[in-house]
């Protein structure tokens, strides 16, 4: 511990000086008050806000804040005379006191929420090639991004989101089973976008797919290379899921031909799909044609056709959906529906600030597009 001790005097004093007289100079005591004064001096004439700014620069508060954010119509000898003060003195607008001024946090909630898979996790491919495209566009905007993963247990923790205040905004990414919850909150709660299937009920906005369509597109390039014996991997208890096996289903009736096809529901966590595909493939030797509902399921179909010595696409053709980077990297390079991720994250980010803004908004229906590789086609 430090402890301090009055200055000790030399004992050698000026002409005249007298020890405890008035005469006595205390050397560097009057440096040392004056340069304290001037300290306090410059600490007093900082400014502390945009009104001390705006009254050093002689203009207004209002001024101020549009020649910092780089906004409004002012002179630019006036932006730039403010913009120089402000950096003398060190000066940057409290982000926190705008956004109170303004009713606003800053700050944009992205939630997924996992009701119908609870042990999904963020690290799938799909999830974080679409929240790092949502991102980006929201750090674009100056918004900040908070992210939440919901295990619904109760119909109430979407409004506990919205109604915390924490958030201008929400984008929630897939419905899962949760879109009468969603509708409840988007009654009352307008800034708030939805990525996943278009649905007849639905009275939130949604940016997403046409997955009927997609679902359809996989089946007809199965059929069209021969495949009799089809399967669908998916969940069809999530909407977009339902919606791919709709187009399935499609396919089958009008462009089959006698061809025939069953479905497993597959779970989108990849250790638990391959326990799922590995039971069923040994059961259904003879299956010559997989849809899967996403990459990471067709990535799975794949190791377990390989597990089995099932060649593909010789004897087993695979189209996946999604077309994510990974779909380029699987052996054979994988077959899919590609969904167009960079228009949906920029119609999400877009329709949700027009909403922020009052304006009103459409859901979006991207159209998807086959892309097809070594999995159902030889190189």
């Amino acid at each position: 511990m430090l402890t301090w001790a009055s200055p000790l005097w030399s004992g050698r004093y000026s002409k005249g000086q007298v020890m405890g007289g008035k005469g006595v100079k205390k050397v560097g005591g009057a440096e040392k008050s004056s340069g304290s004064k001037k300290a306090a001096a410059a600490k007093a004439q900082k400014p502390q806000n945009i009104q001390d700014l705006a009254r050093i620069a002689g203009v207004s508060a209002a001024t101020v804040s549009r020649a910092l954010a780089g906004t409004g119509n002012i002179s630019s000898a006036t932006r730039e005379k403010i913009r120089a003060l402000a950096h003398q003195y060190d000066f940057r607008p409290s982000n926190t006191a705008r956004n109170l001024r303004m009713g606003r946090t800053g700050t944009i909630g992205v939630v997924v929420p996992l009701g119908h898979e609870k042990t999904q996790h963020f690290s799938d491919p799909f999830f974080m090639r679409l929240l790092a495209l949502i991102a980006d566009r929201i750090a674009e905007r100056g918004y900040d991004l908070l992210l939440s993963k919901v295990v619904p247990h109760d119909p109430e923790w979407l409004s506990r989101q919205v109604d915390s205040g924490r958030v201008d905004g929400m984008i929630i990414i897939g419905q899962s089973n949760q879109s009468d919850v969603i509708n409840s909150v988007a009654r009352y709660y307008d800034p708030l976008v939805v990525w996943g299937a278009a649905l007849d009920e639905q009275i939130y906005c949604s940016v997403g797919s046409d997955n009927r369509l997609g679902g359809r597109m996989a089946t007809e390039h199965l059929l069209s290379l021969g495949c009799r014996k089809l399967a669908f991997f998916g969940d069809p208890s999530v909407p977009e899921i339902e919606q791919r096996l709709e187009g399935f289903r499609d396919a089958l009736r009008d462009k089959g031909n006698g061809a025939v096809g069953t479905t497993l529901p597959v779970h989108f966590v990849p250790e638990q799909a391959l326990e799922d595909i590995s039971g069923f493939l040994d059961m259904a030797d003879k299956v010559d044609g997989i849809f899967a509902t996403s990459d990471t399921i067709a990535m799975t179909a794949l190791q377990a056709l390989l597990d089995r010595r099932r060649a593909v696409p010789k004897d087993v053709k695979v189209i996946g959906f999604d077309d994510l980077e990974i779909a380029r990297r699987t052996v054979p390079a994988l077959s899919s529906i590609r969904q167009d991720l960079e228009a949906g994250a920029d119609a999400l980010v877009d329709l949700l600030f027009r909403k922020i803004a009052g304006k009103s908004v459409e859901t979006v229906m991207l159209k998807p597009q086959i892309v097809t590789r070594g999995s159902t086609t030889c190189d």
